[in-house]
């Protein structure tokens, strides 16, 4: 990925990750749909937008579809509830949800049927409801939760959960009760991400590995993004006195503050980069998204 002097400014490039398996798994996605009801779209919460598929979505055509916004407990709530109105306002099934709220996920399932009964009905004027086999696919990014989610369904450890993204690279069926199954598939990337921006905003989440834009790029942009929107919990947290910082100076705070130096007191840091990041992704620094909803056209 091209480097800028800002990191945290958004400029236009190309930054890609999309290994073979992705565009394997993507095929297989588009050849097993007609094996489905209906297509559990995982995405994260604090990046609603372009932690969603374009190309994905076009494999999926009219297979109907819940878009799950994971990690809702580390979004912003007052860009959460921006969102949500968004997504009400698009008519498109959706549900804010944290992978770790067991109860919560419960509606999950109930919301599934309903969505895959009421397209029954649309199809068929004489269906009558009966209890039939559910069967749905998830799909996503990388590192969104969805082995975290499916587990939390099956109520087992059904499936790997790793902290990297991608991990998951084949598909399997996973049966949550006798009559609900899941196929699990590969986190899938674009093919290509337009905007340097978008792709830092992934990095920072995680969907993206951290040797693809580099520790140093990411952190740079997380700590630029948190000074700009004036985290409290980050201020507190590093024990800042302000705001009003360059990076290289928070950095260099950070350092002294948390005790990532080398010999003779030199800040190291490649340490402080990978102490960000990880604070930063856990929800240490403050709950935050990237990006508000687009703006509805005049």
């Amino acid at each position: 990925m091209r480097r800028t002097n800002d990191p945290s400014a958004p400029s236009k490039a190309l930054f890609n990750w999309y290994p073979g398996h992705m565009a394997r798994a993507l095929r297989e996605i588009k050849q097993k749909l007609k094996m489905v009801d209906i297509v559990l779209e995982i995405r994260d919460a604090r990046v609603p937008m372009v932690s969603g598929n374009r190309n994905l979505n076009e494999s999926l055509g009219q297979k109907r579809k819940l878009i799950l916004l994971n990690k809702v407990n580390l979004a912003d709530q007052e860009l959460v509830a921006q969102w949500s109105k968004w997504f009400d306002e698009q008519g498109e099934p959706y549900l804010f949800v944290d992978c770790f709220d067991k109860p919560a996920l419960k509606k999950v399932i109930s919301m599934a049927r309903k969505i895959v009964e009421q397209n029954r009905k649309e199809c068929n004027p004489d269906y009558v409801e009966t209890k039939t086999k559910l069967r749905m696919m998830i799909v996503g990014l990388p590192n969104t939760g969805k082995s975290t989610i499916i587990n939390q369904l099956a109520n087992r450890n059904a499936t790997k959960v790793a902290d990297k993204p991608g991990q998951t690279q084949i598909q399997q069926w996973i049966n949550i009760e006798n009559d609900i199954e899941l196929m699990d598939t590969p986190g899938v990337m674009p093919p290509q991400i337009e905007k340097e921006e978008h792709g830092l905003w992934l990095s920072s989440i995680h969907a993206i590995p951290d040797d693809i834009a580099g520790e140093e790029t990411t952190a740079n942009f997380v700590l630029g993004h948190l000074l700009k929107i004036k985290s409290q919990a980050f201020l507190e947290r590093y024990k800042l006195e302000s705001f009003n910082l360059t990076n290289d100076e928070a950095f260099l705070k950070i350092a002294t503050v948390r005790g990532c130096l080398k010999q003779k007191g030199l800040p190291d840091l490649d340490r402080v980069y990978k102490l960000l990041l990880a604070e930063f992704r856990k929800g240490d620094l403050g709950r935050t998204c990237f990006g508000a909803p687009p703006k509805a056209k005049a």
